[in-house]
């Protein structure tokens, strides 16, 4: 289950990072917002948003992403260890 889920979310958390880039150079109007993207990544998908975001150098100036999103990622690794470790 956990997996699964780690999966789904990551691959929409890369879909909408890709749609905000392409946005932010042509739709203007309809961009994502921060704290969205933000919410994607705490909920699971910061390790593919940070890779994402360096690969298509989208918001790699933003301290918030780069040093929030692996800090994100630090604490869902240690999360996922503790709950492998007690189940």
């Amino acid at each position: 289950m956990t997996e699964k889920y780690i999966l789904a979310i990551s691959v929409i958390t890369v879909i909408v990072t890709v749609y905000d880039k392409l946005a932010a150079k042509h739709l203007k109007r309809y961009r994502v917002p921060e704290k969205v993207l933000m919410g994607l990544g705490f909920f699971g998908g910061a390790a593919a948003e940070y890779i994402t975001m360096k690969l298509i150098r989208h918001k790699t100036r933003h301290k918030k992403f780069m040093l929030g999103l692996p800090a994100m990622t630090v604490f869902h690794i240690i999360v996922f260890a503790v709950y492998y470790f007690i189940n």
